[in-house]
């Protein structure tokens, strides 16, 4: 092979806690652990959640609140 693809530093399921430091443009909170990037929706920019992943895509994950 090629040379392996850097590993989400999520896993689907899992719950973190995050700090929302951020709102994409459809109006979900983004949170960044290790630099890897979460939509997280019903949140706002400050807000400290512990959220649950969703889904995991190859440059970003999206979750949920708890």
């Amino acid at each position: 092979m090629g040379g392996s693809a850097p590993t989400a530093p999520v896993e689907v399921g899992k719950e973190y806690d995050v700090k929302i430091e951020d709102i994409a443009r459809e109006g979900d909170g983004i949170a960044r652990i290790e630099g890897f990037v979460i939509f997280v929706a019903d949140t706002q920019v400050g807000d400290a959640v512990k959220i649950q992943v969703d889904k995991v895509m190859r440059r970003f994950a999206i979750g949920h609140k708890v």
